[in-house]
């Protein structure tokens, strides 16, 4: 049985004209990192880490059409155990 497990690192703020989602960070995270909501799904991929280190955001690329329903929603990095 794979067992996959949810950290949270952040919270999408808004979407910027570029298209891009910009996400108030709670946890470091790295450029190409996959960000997933609560029920383990893909939302977007972190390319840029932007601000200053005591309060980073992150910008990422939506990997959802639907990325409007996500805005104000927690943001998880996933793996398994």
């Amino acid at each position: 049985m794979i067992v996959i497990y949810l950290q949270e690192v952040g919270e999408i703020l808004h979407i910027a004209k570029s298209g891009r989602v910009i996400v108030k960070l709670s946890q470091k995270v790295n450029s190409g990192e996959i960000l997933l909501d609560s029920k383990g799904k893909k939302v977007a991929r972190v390319v840029e880490l932007i601000g200053q280190v005591k309060a980073p955001y992150a910008s990422a690329v939506p990997m959802t059409d639907r990325i409007q329903k996500y805005v104000g929603a927690k943001m998880y990095r996933g793996g398994r155990r």
